[in-house]
């Protein structure tokens, strides 16, 4: 199991690090105009201000989430994984004024690891688990094998189209847009937010997700 888990994230690596070679250049310039949620998710996180935590981001792209929770949380510790190298490098950059605090690494995560077993409290998908086909599942199970007792999963993500001409669009950038996340989230967390808005008057619905371990 945990051998084919390596090899599905493998194929992940080379798939994003492909994708993300040209993406990566205009990524912070583009993605304002369609990744909604993103500092929302952040702004209603169950943590004091002064809180010292740990937390682990999946698919940390160009930095974006992990500098503001850096300044929303000025005692946490914060790990960053990506697929893309192209991605790394412009994290490191973005967030370059909290390197005491922030470790990036160039890689992908995946089922059967155990470095971080029982450790994070907190963990964050953002875009990241509708882009990570079929190893999804997988990774949500092992974040709720990360997170200490009582820790939190939280994911910004899309959600759902009524149009499959929007879907085969999205499908073509690698993303799977059909409602798939939200039951095994519910399935293996403790709800503790769920909001699913539209996006350009319903085109697409994106969802906003924390969840807490359950005992």
């Amino acid at each position: 199991m945990a051998d084919k888990a390596r090899q599905d994230a493998k194929q992940q690596l080379d798939t994003m690090q492909r994708y993300y070679a040209w993406q990566s250049k205009i990524y912070d310039a583009t993605r304002w105009s369609f990744l909604f949620g993103r500092k929302k998710i952040i702004d209603i996180l169950p943590f004091e201000k002064d809180a010292t935590i740990k937390i682990l981001e999946i698919g940390c792209g160009t930095g974006y989430n992990i500098e503001r929770m850096a300044r929303q949380f000025p005692n946490a510790q914060i790990i960053g994984l990506d697929a893309s190298s192209h991605m790394i490098d412009k994290a490191t950059i973005n967030t370059s004024a909290f390197s005491d605090r922030v470790n990036l690494e160039r890689r992908p995560y995946f089922f059967g690891e155990s470095q971080y077993s029982e450790q994070m409290d907190l963990i964050l998908f953002s875009y990241s688990l509708t882009m990570i086909n079929p190893q999804w599942r997988d990774l949500i199970l092992q974040a709720r094998r990360d997170l200490r007792k009582g820790g939190y999963v939280a994911v910004a993500d899309f959600y759902n189209s009524n149009f499959q001409f929007f879907k085969n669009h999205m499908g073509n950038h690698h993303v799977r847009m059909d409602g798939h996340l939200v039951p095994l989230l519910e399935a293996e967390f403790e709800r503790q937010e769920l909001m699913v808005k539209p996006a350009y008057g319903g085109v697409w619905h994106y969802f906003m997700y924390i969840g807490k371990k359950k005992n």
